[in-house]
């Protein structure tokens, strides 16, 4: 397709427009919505995955739009009635059909590549580790987009009616949605009796991808190669039907399609851990003594060292021969709902937690404390408040000497609460002798580095009554 005779097909398409309204709403929708997606280390402008995640995680209706548009593109010639004028002249179908199936793509394809670009030239600001693992995340992306238009396009001009473009992209939405509520998900029931959902196989077949909770969380290699076989199938499905003039060549033409997704049911990963997997690379640990965080965040090291060792010190001053001895990042990536698991030799963190995101200094030295006395054990992406917390609060002031709240704790009323909750066991703590104080605190961090039993009751108490 020479210049000349694209741009005579994009003023006569709707191509240009449907790469317009995939761009600005996709746009309008990072910038306009105060959502996860601007949060911590997973922001779309933090870093390179999580870019590459985020706006992947748009196709969830971008998708859907691409393929309403395609039909509508697929209804050209019948609206103007020209498509026995045009069966009757010379020029091959295929060459018409990849005509118009091109123009789309390349501006549905540009459009995509532009709203990454927005997003690197931030990230590009924001980190200094650069790598190519997202890149093929932001091209399977931008092919869902390609071949959903096409196959739309197919659709439109196989079943030429005004309905067939609000009917197949409400169905294509209706598909994703599914893909990511109920038939793309498996229940499952963690050892501590918490039931929770994981992916199945079939949700990769949807374009969308799970909320980004974790900066280094990647989409594996067979998901790659599997989503991209049924993506060819279904822009091979289009293509056969724009070309296609008969019914028996319409129905020959669901074949690459059914294919597509034969094949790659059987390429892609059946385990969730084989679908969304650590990025070995990114985290990979770099060290300072001691302190150790994964190549992702690099540039956080000089801050975090001074106060890892401060911690690490006094930790070992206050548990002697049972301190933890290394702080480091934590990669561990575990299924949602499960049970957080703890190291006893190591102060394991998360630059997202509450109480590390929110400290400098001094302040972090008091939360790696903190985190190094009692981890917490909320299951894996769910959030709450109580007695881990307390726990937190008492210990670090005994390894300290003096009860402050934590870092991020900046609601007056929570400081209330935490105050009141706390004092009374803190007071109690100090009033018992050393050996008692060692007790209860070893208690403390059986149950905490376990997750087996309550450690702000082990801490007042409760355990031994």
């Amino acid at each position: 397709m020479n210049v000349r005779v694209l741009s005579i097909e994009l003023r006569r398409s709707v191509a240009p427009w449907a790469g317009v309204v995939v761009l600005t709403s996709a746009l309008a929708f990072l910038y306009l919505v105060d959502a996860e997606w601007w949060r911590g280390t997973t922001a779309w402008t933090a870093q390179w995955t999580p870019l590459a995640m985020w706006t992947r995680s748009l196709l969830f209706y971008l998708w859907p739009l691409a393929v309403g548009l395609g039909a509508l593109q697929g209804l050209r010639d019948h609206r103007s009635k020209m498509s026995e004028l045009l069966t009757s002249t010379p020029r091959p179908a295929w060459h018409r059909a990849a005509t118009l199936a091109g123009t789309t793509a390349i501006t549905l394809a540009s459009a995509f590549a532009l709203l990454v670009l927005v997003g690197g030239v931030q990230v590009l600001a924001n980190t200094e580790y650069t790598h190519l693992g997202w890149l093929p995340i932001s091209l399977v992306g931008a092919l869902f987009l390609v071949a959903g238009a096409v196959l739309g396009m197919g659709a439109g001009r196989a079943l030429p009616s005004a309905l067939t473009p609000p009917a197949l992209a409400m169905s294509a939405f209706v598909f994703t949605a599914l893909m990511h509520m109920s038939l793309g998900r498996t229940e499952t029931t963690t050892a501590t009796g918490i039931t929770s959902t994981e992916p199945n196989r079939v949700s990769l077949l949807s374009p969308a991808v799970q909320e980004v909770r974790d900066v280094l969380v990647t989409l594996s290699a067979s998901v790659h190669v599997g989503q991209t076989i049924w993506l060819l199938g279904m822009a091979a499905t289009g293509f056969a039907l724009l070309v296609a003039a008969t019914w028996s060549a319409r129905l020959f033409a669901l074949t690459p399609v059914l294919a597509g997704a034969v094949i790659a049911l059987l390429v892609l990963p059946s385990d969730p851990r084989r679908m969304y997997v650590v990025d070995e690379a990114a985290a990979e640990l770099v060290c300072d003594g001691p302190v150790c965080v994964t190549k992702t965040h690099r540039a956080r090291l000089a801050d975090l060292a001074g106060p890892g060792k401060e911690a690490l010190r006094l930790l070992r001053g206050a548990l002697g021969g049972r301190a933890p001895v290394s702080v480091r990042e934590n990669t561990a990536l575990l299924p949602e709902g499960s049970t957080p698991q703890w190291s006893r030799e190591t102060v394991l963190f998360d630059f997202d937690d509450e109480i590390i995101a929110a400290a400098k200094g001094e302040e972090l030295t008091r939360a790696l404390i903190a985190k190094g006395m009692v981890p917490g054990c909320t299951p894996v992406g769910w959030s709450g408040f109580g007695g881990d917390e307390f726990a937190q609060t008492v210990a670090a002031g005994w390894v300290l000497g003096d009860l402050r709240p934590l870092p991020g704790t900046r609601s007056a009323g929570v400081r209330r609460e935490v105050d009141a909750a706390t004092r009374p066991v803190w007071q109690e703590l100090q009033a018992l002798e050393r050996a008692g104080q060692l007790s209860r605190i070893n208690a403390m961090r059986a149950a905490a580095l376990s997750c087996e039993g309550d450690p702000f009751d082990a801490l007042s108490g409760g355990a031994s009554r």
